[in-house]
């Protein structure tokens, strides 16, 4: 447990530059006296750590040290990010979410910068809280929508159509349905009738 908590350390300080020890043990979920200790672990371990005292003090990586997941195209980061936020049936069977949480932390924190934000955004961006599947080609219409942040417009051509800017999107249980950023309101796919894009942006 704690090998993985120091590389998951390593990481963050990698990606992010310099961090306080309290923002470390917020994101590790541990004290920061913890912190200091693992900090003073991996110096002895021949790690190039600054520490920095001071109210503008913190902890860093020294002589540009890195380590790399490199070679991921902007597509294939956003596909990484939809697969860490679905859920796994198998992951759960075993009794290795806490496992897979970490793993999953960890994988996302050794991309590069661009990368990383790109598979974040996806996975904060559309989540599955089911295991229904459907082919609309409305969904994946909508998808675009969200990814390019792009005005919609619902039952369209109808009495009741609606605009709406669509923000995230989730399955719940057999449904998809979308949230419309403007009133923070999901509107589920049965009702959304027939779906126009719009090209511009909100």
């Amino acid at each position: 447990m704690r090998a993985a908590r120091l590389l998951q350390l390593l990481l963050l300080l990698q990606n992010r530059g310099r961090l306080t020890s309290a923002q470390l043990a917020s994101e590790l979920e541990v004290s920061s006296r913890t912190i200091l200790r693992d900090v003073d672990a991996m110096t002895e371990a021949g790690l190039p750590i600054i520490v920095y005292q001071g109210n503008q003090g913190g902890i860093e990586l020294g002589f540009n040290y890195r380590t790399r997941l490199t070679g991921l195209a902007q597509d294939e980061a956003e596909a990484l990010g939809l697969i860490l936020a679905a859920p796994s049936p198998l992951v759960s069977a075993l009794g290795a979410e806490d496992a897979a949480r970490r793993a999953r932390a960890k994988l996302v924190e050794s991309l590069p910068d661009k990368s990383r934000a790109a598979a974040k955004r996806m996975s904060e961006t559309f989540t599955v809280t089911g295991d229904g599947r459907q082919h609309d080609p409305r969904i994946k219409a909508m998808a675009h929508a969200v990814r390019n942040r792009l005005k919609v417009r619902l039952r369209f051509s109808t009495l009741g159509e609606i605009a709406i800017h669509p923000t995230a999107m989730r399955l719940d249980g057999a449904d998809w349905a979308v949230r419309d950023g403007r009133v923070d309101h999901w509107v589920p796919l049965s009702d959304w009738g027939r779906v126009n894009v719009s090209a511009l942006q909100f």
